[in-house]
């Protein structure tokens, strides 16, 4: 799985954290990647206390810019907004049916059903078109601290509903 945000300091390590947190380690592997990231950039200092906050250390987190390998190897990529998944398929097309924003992918997952993870993001992408609404999350960078809590906690909420049906249909399809 792959999170995506435009430097990779503030949104898309709030969510790689959150869901390696909350995902099933043996089952998902997550990463993550700016569109027009930095290179070995720390998290961000304001977004690194909002996941302190939110109960987690940043560690050694360092940003790193997207590449081809990162999204030909990601089975889901979720990004923060709309512009970075038309960025991701500006480049590959072929993701298109793996690539949502966090918030889509979130509002999508408790009315989809599928008997493994390959098919439940397929059964995903076809039902795209039913979500509505403001589908990304802010760029908090570089503004108030009620905005990266605000945004931090919208992450949170997103992350925890993705994780826990994510979680649901993993364990369903090692059990089958």
């Amino acid at each position: 799985m792959l999170a995506v945000c435009t430097a990779n300091i503030c949104r898309s390590p709030l969510m790689e954290a959150l869901l390696r947190e909350r995902l099933d380690q043996d089952v998902f592997e997550i990463a993550s990647a700016g569109t027009r990231g930095w290179d070995r950039k720390p998290m961000d200092t304001m977004a690194a206390m909002e996941l302190m906050r939110l109960g987690m250390r940043p560690g050694s987190f360092r940003s790193h810019p997207i590449d081809s390998y990162l999204v030909e190897s990601a089975g889901l990529i979720l990004t923060a907004a709309r512009v970075h998944r038309s960025d991701i398929l500006s480049t590959s097309p072929q993701a298109l049916r793996r690539t949502f924003t966090l918030r889509e992918f979130a509002l999508l997952a408790p009315t989809v059903d599928a008997p493994d993870l390959e098919s439940f993001v397929a059964e995903a992408a076809r039902a795209r078109g039913t979500v509505r609404g403001d589908l990304d999350v802010d760029d908090p960078y570089r503004r108030s601290p009620e905005v990266h809590r605000a945004v931090a906690d919208q992450i949170d909420d997103a992350c925890r509903v993705v994780a826990d049906r994510l979680n649901v249909v993993a364990a369903r399809s090692t059990t089958a």
